[in-house]
């Protein structure tokens, strides 16, 4: 077990870095699976919870496809359990020096219990598509978790208190190097805005219209045909009059967008986030449009949904790249 530790990192090394990564990619990929069990019909494909079916925790021959395809869902929680774990893991002796990526790797595993839970009511309530819509912005926020790790990786901590620690003798040599190389001006001074205030304020406002954007697109999804089941209840708001409501805060959106965009090139400020956000909602928007006048079919849809979490990534980052070391 002593040999085990003394094996973990005692920087922020590549090892690290890759599990942050992963960390963010599978919970993307959780929020495309998960909207591939609704869009094939396929969310109670395992009836019961935590078994798939009474008497057995795999999918059973007699439940054909769907029980497939609902169990392939529940396995990968077991790969985001394994990556938790490991990430958690690799930051265990920096916990003092990076208490910020300490803190986020264990909510992110407290986040898979919750996950779980969430999961099996969505199941015991016949998918409810309120439980539904709960499940997605669980996932959209561990997707904000998840960036901000990926980030402060790269960046170090956010709390000039915390750069200081870490300067001051917490991290050995070999740390303190690298974070120099992440920071060229010195781990130890402080972090300050390098974007004009009302940048800040329309950056903060764009996030908000995300966040009603994706509130208002999960009633939009809970009033459709894409249930889960055939059997399953919506519910009850008028779809295509949901479709227009979504679209206003999207548009919105993307206006305050192309504001960050112009406002970085003729200011020189930090442009890549917003330029990256920006091209995202451009294909976002191109997809919504696309699958509301083609019917809804399934695999634009779930086009849609990992952009969204994309989306909500880029916006993280943008947020985040607004302050740096002097």
């Amino acid at each position: 077990m002593k040999r085990l530790y003394q094996w973990l990192p005692t920087s922020v090394d590549r090892r690290v870095r890759m599990l942050a990564w992963a960390s963010l990619a599978v919970q993307i990929i959780l929020v495309g699976t998960g909207g591939a069990v609704r869009l094939t019909g396929s969310g109670l494909g395992c009836p019961t919870w935590p078994q798939c079916t009474d008497g057995s925790f795999v999918s059973t021959p007699e439940m054909g496809v769907h029980g497939i395809i609902e169990f392939t869902n529940r396995l990968l929680t077991f790969v985001i359990v394994v990556i938790s774990i490991l990430v958690f893991v690799a930051v265990l002796r920096i916990r003092h020096s990076r208490r910020d990526l300490f803190v986020l790797t264990l909510l992110q595993g407290l986040s898979i219990p919750l996950q779980a839970v969430v999961g099996g009511i969505t199941v015991l309530t016949g998918l409810n598509p309120y439980i539904v819509g709960i499940h997605f912005v669980i996932s959209i926020g561990l997707v904000v978790v998840t960036t901000m790790l990926v980030y402060r990786v790269y960046y170090g901590p956010r709390s000039a208190a915390a750069i200081a620690k870490a300067d001051a003798g917490a991290l050995d040599a070999r740390s303190s190097a690298l974070v120099g190389s992440l920071a060229p001006t010195g781990a130890g001074s402080p972090l300050v805005l390098v974007v004009p205030a009302w940048y800040l304020l329309v950056s903060k406002v764009t996030a908000v219209f995300v966040g009603i954007t994706v509130v208002v697109g999960i009633l939009t999804t809970g009033s459709g045909p894409h249930a889960g089941d055939a059997a399953t209840p919506r519910n009850g708001l008028n779809t295509d009059v949901m479709e227009h409501i979504h679209s206003y805060p999207a548009y919105v959106t993307f206006a305050l967008t192309l504001i960050l965009v112009i406002a970085g090139l003729v200011l020189r400020l930090p442009r890549r986030w917003p330029l990256t956000l920006l091209l995202i909602e451009v294909a976002q928007i191109a997809v919504g449009l696309t699958q509301s006048r083609l019917g809804l079919p399934p695999a634009l849809v779930v086009t849609h949904m990992i952009l969204a979490a994309t989306l909500v990534a880029a916006l993280t980052a943008t947020l985040l790249s607004q302050r740096r070391r002097v």
